[in-house]
């Protein structure tokens, strides 16, 4: 059962083996970004995160793999790696990891996290803002270069870098107190960057505005990126192209991605000026 695990660093070279073959696991046989036995262990000697979550049995079921250094003069932590077995993928073990994670951390007086994510996946969009509280104000086209994993091929590696201070109100009120967002009535009035039309059985996004004259827009996502490129790998790319132009545009004016509101049929981002 998901509700009986253990969450703790990392310990035994077995132990550290393990994790990388989840990561093969996770991302696909033979995927080259995996993270080394020995960039593990050393991460955990400069305050970095390199822990498993344990069924009962002693299984390894999930881990959380992150680096802590100096950005501009601050201590930050960069999360680099959440993985869950995907059978327990909606039992809430990837938010348990990040609470673990934001717990080792502040008692080590670090309250600063950055991780990047996917602006087209919408289940993390709905954990990293709604349910974490993160932003996102950063968008950065193919930022891994071009990944031999399954699940990036033929739609690059663009990504959001979100923000995390895991002290902030904010983030006490949704994750430690199970406020999970959007906020209610927060989208009401905001204008869409693009409609979203149905064809041939896909919905598909429109031509997008970029010169909206606004404090806050919506941006639309489609409900499954995976699925949707599973069917159609140009209707992926053309979601990919309409909201890479739509969010580095914005962002580079100042909104930042606060808020994901599920409608039927796809998804959308609240935009709100910083």
């Amino acid at each position: 059962m998901a509700s009986h695990f253990t969450i703790r660093p990392f310990a035994s070279i077995r132990e550290f083996e393990e994790c990388v073959r989840f990561q093969e696991e996770t991302w696909g046989e033979g995927f080259s970004e995996r993270v080394a036995v020995a960039v593990l262990k050393v991460s955990q000697r400069l305050g970095g995160i390199a822990s498993g979550a344990y069924d009962g049995e002693g299984s390894l079921i999930g881990f959380v793999f992150g680096m802590t250094g100096v950005q501009a003069g601050q201590i930050v932590h960069w999360s680099d790696m959440l993985a869950v077995r995907p059978d327990l993928q909606d039992a809430g073990l990837g938010t348990r990891l990040k609470a673990y994670q934001r717990e080792e951390l502040i008692s080590r007086k670090i309250t600063r996290m950055h991780w990047t994510f996917d602006p087209l996946e919408a289940k993390n969009a709905h954990l990293n803002l709604n349910k974490l509280g993160a932003v996102a104000g950063e968008y950065v086209q193919d930022m891994y270069g071009r990944s031999d994993s399954p699940l990036h091929e033929g739609i690059g590696t663009d990504r959001f870098v979100s923000t995390w201070l895991m002290d902030s109100p904010r983030v006490v009120e949704r994750l430690v107190e199970g406020r999970i967002g959007p906020d209610p009535g927060g989208d009401q009035g905001a204008p869409r960057t693009f409609t979203v039309r149905r064809e041939a059985g896909l919905d598909l996004p429109g031509e997008p505005d970029l010169e909206i004259d606004t404090d806050r827009l919506l941006v639309p996502i489609p409900t499954s990126i995976q699925a949707l490129r599973d069917t159609s790998l140009e209707a992926a790319v053309r979601w990919r192209t309409v909201t890479r132009a739509v969010l580095t545009t914005y962002l580079k004016r100042g909104f930042e991605a606060r808020e994901f509101y599920r409608r039927d049929g796809y998804g959308e981002y609240l935009l709100v000026i910083t």
